[in-house]
């Protein structure tokens, strides 16, 4: 079964544009990762300041070793001062598709 994750993130009002392009690098760095099948980033279209991720893993552990790859550390610590309040997400037993 594949690992999958849908989370969403609340920007600092008006720094939507600019967490949606940090969370797309990510996705860009992903697209390099073992197991990784989908990593989209998305902005809500009635409120750009939230931000959704959606991915899809072959596993949980490559979703964890995707941690490791070079400049996704940075690219957190990048985000994190723009998101407000907690990021909510759940983890998903993909079932199809």
């Amino acid at each position: 079964m594949k690992y999958g994750l849908s989370g969403s993130f609340t920007a600092i009002e008006g720094k939507g544009d600019e967490l949606a392009a940090i969370l797309s690098e990510a996705a860009n760095l992903m697209k390099t990762a073992k197991g990784c099948l989908i990593y989209v980033v998305g902005q809500q279209s009635d409120n750009k300041d939230v931000i959704h991720v959606f991915e899809v893993w072959d596993s949980k552990e490559d979703h964890d070793n995707s941690l490791s790859i070079e400049g996704v550390r940075e690219l957190i610590w990048k985000a994190m001062p723009l998101i407000e309040g907690k990021p909510s997400g759940v983890e998903i037993d993909i079932a199809g598709g």
